[in-house]
């Protein structure tokens, strides 16, 4: 049995390349979120780019990822205003 078997056996499976995608582009929006709301003290700012970094990791499905995602940048753009 492969280890591919055994993983889907287990319920498991590999996330595509636009799951894989929009993991990196969130994640590097949140890093700099984060960056930016710790050096300006924008407790806010910070927060959601905790929650950009972390939420691929709870989240399965592409569209998912990317409505969650969107949501989260909508909030760091109105907390900008």
């Amino acid at each position: 049995m492969t280890d591919l078997a055994t993983l889907q056996g287990l319920g498991l499976s590999l996330p595509s390349p636009a799951e894989i995608a929009l993991s990196i582009v969130f994640g590097l929006v949140g890093w700099v979120a984060w960056r930016r709301g710790r050096k300006t003290g924008r407790p806010i700012t910070q927060w959601t780019g905790v929650a950009l970094m972390v939420y691929p990791y709870l989240v399965s499905g592409a569209g998912w990822l990317l409505g969650v995602g969107l949501v989260l940048c909508a909030a760091l753009w109105f907390d900008r205003l």
